[in-house]
């Protein structure tokens, strides 16, 4: 979406606050290029399936002049552990800025409204174009091209429920905790911490890492039956449901 109006300026990055992959930023430097900021929480579901076109974008269009900077703000107890996050940005493989805005100060100046959220702003830093959630790949990345002053062929979807013109069914909502009943969703997804086994509808699933965990994909929007049961040592924090296309 664009920006409502050519006035509205980033808030600064916070003096105190850390970065697990770069040196330390300060977005008056970037005056003289793009920017995007990426609010993400490195261990949750809906962050984890934005972040290959946020990778994508910084690999194509870096020499061209876009800063791509994600900000990690946790919602989750395994989110807040610093070490932890540093470990998933590596195992993640994100070769771009990561802030580490632990406490939530950037999160509020910026107001944002849930994970994942992204936010554009041109040369002189004014924000150009803006999006709250999954989807709107293709907007972003032609306001990107548009401040770059290129034109080429776009990211192809990762998956099929990411077209702009794919026809979604709205999935189960996240649930707290590990849950066990009737769903509807293209993917189902755990926020698990520890490490042990977790049983998924019987089947032990070995745990070794804090983080977002892919426990079924479908084709299309199913609907099924799950049944979650963390073993000594793995606490599942969240059961998340993502869309699936409509059949």
């Amino acid at each position: 979406m664009r920006a409502p109006n050519d006035d509205i300026a980033p808030p600064p990055f916070p003096k105190e606050m850390g970065w697990a992959n770069v040196a330390t930023l300060r977005m008056e430097q970037q005056a003289r290029r793009p920017v995007l900021v990426d609010f993400v929480d490195v261990m949750r579901p809906q962050s984890v399936r934005v972040l290959p076109y946020v990778q994508a974008w910084h690999e194509r269009y870096e020499a061209a002049g876009l800063r791509v900077v994600s900000v990690h703000t946790p919602g989750f107890p395994p989110s807040r552990d610093e070490a932890l996050v540093r470990a998933e940005v590596e195992r993640l493989g994100i070769e771009h800025a990561v802030a580490l805005d632990l406490h939530g100060e950037l999160w509020t100046a910026y107001a944002t409204r849930g994970w994942p959220s992204r936010y554009l702003f041109r040369p002189g830093l004014r924000l150009f174009e803006f999006h709250h959630g999954e989807g709107g790949y293709a907007g972003t990345e032609r306001a990107i091209q548009e401040l770059l002053g290129v034109e080429e062929e776009l990211v192809a979807p990762v998956r099929p429920e990411d077209a702009d013109d794919a026809l979604l069914v709205v999935p189960t909502p996240e649930q707290p905790g590990a849950y066990a009943g009737p769903y509807v969703a293209g993917e189902v997804w755990a926020v698990l911490s520890g490490t042990g086994e977790l049983l998924v509808d019987g089947e032990a699933l070995p745990v070794d890492r804090p983080g977002a965990w892919l426990l079924r994909r479908h084709e299309v929007s199913t609907e099924g039956v799950l049944d979650l049961r963390p073993g000594p040592g793995v606490e599942v924090h969240a059961t998340v449901f993502s869309p699936g296309l409509a059949s």
